[in-house]
């Protein structure tokens, strides 16, 4: 059960219910502050179709971090999105299973990328050498704040301990966290 009231669309300023869409818990939300929902579905869009970091890598990004903070809600959100972004089946299960994309090093530096700065805070030197090395200036600033940008957003969905919506449950049972 989620924290706060679940806002129906009716509930919502009349200017801010294009962000309401089909009703995600998320957007019924952050809808509590419809300006600030605006600007955090803006900063989505734009991670998934102007980012100059690939929609597949920034997708592997976030799915790292959800599965690193064990968070339901936004694995589960971004396996949809993932598949849209071309991630493919084989390459969720490596994933969800923890196993090493080793064969392509690009998302594997993503992943240690998210793990890094999930688990120790910052990208150690190391890293940070092995990205400019295969990532311009621009694609280091946008996977950088992808990976802060939902990190703090898992915390902020587990703090309104924000339920699953029965048709991403689906994706979970597909794409299993660990326990």
């Amino acid at each position: 059960m989620s924290r706060l009231p679940l806002l129906t669309k009716d509930e919502v300023p009349a200017e801010y219910r294009d962000i309401f869409g089909v009703g995600m818990n998320l957007h019924r939300q952050t809808l509590h502050s419809p300006k600030l929902a605006r600007h955090s579905r803006q900063m989505g869009l734009y991670f998934r179709k102007e980012s100059a970091l690939p929609a597949r890598l920034c997708e592997i990004a976030i799915l790292q971090i959800a599965w690193l903070a064990r968070s339901s809600y936004e694995y589960s959100h971004h396996l949809k999105i993932a598949l849209e972004a071309g991630v493919s089946e084989d390459e969720l299960k490596m994933l969800a299973t923890g196993q090493s994309f080793a064969a392509e090093p690009i998302t594997q530096l993503v992943i240690h990328v998210a793990t890094q700065m999930t688990v120790d805070g910052a990208v150690n030197p190391t890293t940070f050498a092995e990205l400019q090395k295969s990532f311009s200036a621009e694609q280091i600033i946008d996977l950088l704040f992808v990976t802060s940008f939902y990190i703090g957003f898992v915390r902020f969905t587990a703090s309104l301990a924000l339920q699953v919506e029965p048709e991403y449950q689906t994706y979970l049972d597909r794409f299993p966290l660990p326990r």
